[in-house]
C-alpha cells in the first residue's frame, strides 16, 4: 500500500503538543483522577502512613499484623522513592507512514507518545526514546519536563523519510533498546509490527528485564478491503508496486484471509513474548485508548495480587 503524503502541523512541536493538551489531557485529567499512581508508580518505594482498608485497594499491601491487633484491615500507603525511567521505543518505518483517511499511523503513534509522556513529565518522571526507520536514527536518553517531550516531538516531525530498504526488523530496535537502558523502566514498543520474523525473543529478553507495552498501530484498511475498482498498490519500504481488481470478492476474500492470520501469527508472538499489548487505530479516539491503557495495568495488578505472581509476570490483553 503506498504511504499517505506526510502532515505538517503548524507551529511544530509546540503547536502538536499545546494542541493535545488542551484536547486530550484536559479529558483525562478529569477521567483518569486517582489512576496515576497505578498508572505510573515508581520501583523505588518507601512506607509513608497506614490506613484503613478501602474498596479497590490492592490486598498485597495490607499490614496483617496491625490487622490483627486492631481486628480492622489496614494498608500500608507508599511514596515514591525514585522517579519512573519510561522509554519510548518508536518504530518510524516505511509501513507506519501509512493512513486510509487523514490519520497516518505515524501521527497515531506520535500523539500517543506525546500524551504518555506528558503525563509521565508532569508528575516528575523521566521519558526517553529510541527512533527507527530502517535503521537506529536517534536515542535520547531518559529527561524529565516538557521541553523533553517537545524535543522528542521535533526528532520525529525533522527526521527525514525513511530510505528503500528491504523491510522493518524490530530486532534492531530491540537490540538498541536492550544496550540502551540499564535500569529497570517502563518500555513501551510502538509499532505496527509489520516486521522480518524473529522479534518476539528479544522483546520477550526485554520484558525479563523491564516492564513492556507493546503498543500495536494498526488502520481498518490492513484488515479488509472494500470494493474500489482497480488499484496500484504500492510497498511502503520497498517501492514494490502490484495492480489489483478490489472489485473481485475472491481477492478481497483472500486478503482477509491473510490478515486474519497475520492477526493470529502476532497474537501468538506477543503471548510468546509475554508483553501486555494495546491496540491503537487509526480511527482509535486516543482518550479512550489511554483509559484502556490504565484498565489494563490495573486489571494486571489485581491479577497478580490475587494469584501471588510477581507484576511483571501477570500479563492481561
Amino acid at each position: 500500500m503506498s504511504s499517505a503524503p506526510r502532515t505538517a502541523e503548524a507551529g511544530g512541536a509546540e503547536a502538536v503538543l499545546r494542541r493535545l493538551e488542551w484536547t486530550v489531557l484536559r479529558r483525562l485529567d478529569g477521567l483518569l483522577q486517582g489512576d496515576y499512581r497505578t498508572l505510573f508508580r515508581g520501583t523505588g518505594l518507601d512506607l509513608a502512613d497506614l490506613r484503613e482498608y478501602q474498596h479497590d485497594d490492592d490486598v498485597r499491601y495490607i499490614d496483617w499484623n496491625v490487622t490483627a491487633r486492631l481486628q480492622t484491615p489496614y494498608v500500608r500507603e507508599y511514596t515514591e522513592a525514585r522517579e519512573l525511567a519510561a522509554w519510548m521505543l518508536l518504530d518510524l518505518s516505511g509501513s507506519v507512514d501509512f493512513g486510509s483517511d487523514r490519520v497516518t499511523k505515524q501521527s497515531v503513534a506520535r500523539d500517543f507518545t506525546a500524551v504518555l509522556a506528558r503525563l509521565l513529565a508532569r508528575h516528575g518522571n523521566r521519558v526517553g526514546a529510541i527512533l527507527y526507520g530502517a535503521e537506529v536514527e536517534a536515542v535520547m536518553p531518559a529527561r524529565s519536563g516538557r521541553m523533553q517531550v517537545l524535543q522528542i516531538l521535533h526528532r520525529i516531525a525533522t527526521r527525514p523519510p525513511p530510505p528503500r530498504s528491504a523491510g522493518t526488523d524490530l530486532r534492531t530496535l530491540l537490540a538498541a533498546a536492550h544496550e540502551v537502558m540499564a535500569r529497570r523502566s517502563l518500555v513501551f514498543v510502538v509499532s505496527d509490527f509489520l516486521s522480518a520474523p524473529g522479534w518476539a525473543q528479544p522483546l520477550a529478553q526485554l520484558a525479563q528485564r523491564h516492564e513492556v507495552v507493546a503498543v500495536r498501530l494498526t488502520d481498518p484498511l490492513e484488515r479488509a478491503l472494500p470494493d474500489l475498482g482497480l488499484l496500484v498498490m504500492q510497498d511502503a519500504e520497498t517501492g514494490e508496486q502490484l495492480f489489483v481488481d478490489t472489485y473481485d470478492r475472491a481477492f478481497r476474500r483472500r486478503f482477509e484471509q491473510v490478515a486474519r492470520r497475520r492477526e493470529s501469527a502476532l497474537r501468538e508472538a506477543f503471548a510468546e513474548a509475554g508483553v501486555d499489548v494495546l491496540e491503537l487505530s487509526t480511527d482509535d479516539d486516543l482518550v479512550d485508548a489511554i483509559l484502556r491503557f490504565a484498565d489494563l495495568r490495573k486489571r494486571r495488578s489485581r491479577l497478580a495480587a490475587a494469584g501471588g505472581l510477581p507484576t511483571h509476570l501477570a500479563r492481561v490483553r
